[in-house]
Parts: structure tokens; sequence; C-alpha cells
């Protein structure tokens, strides 16, 4: 059985949504540790999962946490 491409995902893991987007491993995992409210952030068990819309939508109006080129 082969794995599900993230582009393809509707729920990532941190991983995922860093490769995916190509985010700043330091900024993506500082933002996600600030306490305010991520609607794009669920909950599975103990895992944080980002749901890919939502976080897209986040993205454009926070440009700044993607790597400079």
């Amino acid at each position: 059985m082969q794995k599900a491409d993230p582009k393809t995902k509707d729920l990532l893991n941190a991983a995922e949504t860093i490769s995916c987007f190509d985010l700043s491993r330091r900024k993506f995992y500082k933002m996600m540790s600030e306490k305010s409210d991520k609607s794009f952030v669920v909950m599975y068990g103990s895992r944080k999962l980002i749901i890919r819309t939502e976080f897209e939508k986040y993205l454009l109006d926070n440009p700044e946490l993607r790597r400079c080129r």
C-alpha cells in the first residue's frame, strides 16, 4: 500500500506541513509553541495535526513564515 501524497491529504503532521509548504522549521515550531488561537490545528490524542485548507488561508495572511529565497 502506498503512502498518501501530502499535497492531497486534508490533515498533515508537522513534518509534512513544513515540507509541503516549504516553511522554515524554526519559525513553524516557534509559531506552534505560542499560545495564540490557531484555527488550523486539531488534536488527535496527543498529536497536533494541521488542517491543510485552513493553514493555506493562514499563510496568505502571514507570508513571513515561508522561507526566503
